[in-house]
């Protein structure tokens, strides 16, 4: 997945999250750029037709009540830089370490381990599981009865 696209996807998450339209978006963006986006431009950022700077990356960030990190975030599919692609798992790496000096709010790590625990749960032996543990407590409670 190109990274445009990654970002787009969780532009587009936390719009519809904050139910905001693309034209409320655009327009809370220019608050802290020289003009709002267009509708049309959200939608092509939201779709990962388009780069952005670090000035954009802030406003949207702003805008959407979220930080810069949480808008990189990803799917577990490698991202695909201009020169290179890049595992999820060194793209998650790269988000998560704000070095020795600077503070972790735990935002960025509580999103990603929901993100794990989401998949964790999709996976087809715990819905096995689930199917045992109701068959189980049926057969107790008829036992009981």
């Amino acid at each position: 997945m190109r990274i445009e696209t990654a970002i787009g996807q969780q532009i587009a998450r936390f719009r519809e999250a904050r139910r905001m339209s693309l034209t409320q978006l655009g327009e809370a963006m220019g608050k802290y750029l020289d003009k709002p986006w267009s509708r049309q431009a959200v939608h092509q950022a939201e779709r990962g037709r388009r780069a952005f700077t670090a000035a954009e990356l802030a406003a949207l960030a702003l805008a959407l009540d979220t930080s810069v990190p949480a808008l990189f975030l990803a799917d577990a599919a490698p991202i695909e830089l201009p020169g290179a692609a890049v595992s999820a798992e060194d793209y998650r790496a790269i988000l998560l370490y704000a070095g020795d000096d600077a503070p972790l709010d735990g935002m960025e790590e509580l999103l990603v381990a929901l993100r794990d625990i989401g998949q964790i749960l999709a996976r087809p032996t715990l819905a096995r599981l689930a199917k045992i543990e109701g068959v189980a407590q049926e057969v107790a409670g008829a036992e009981e009865a």
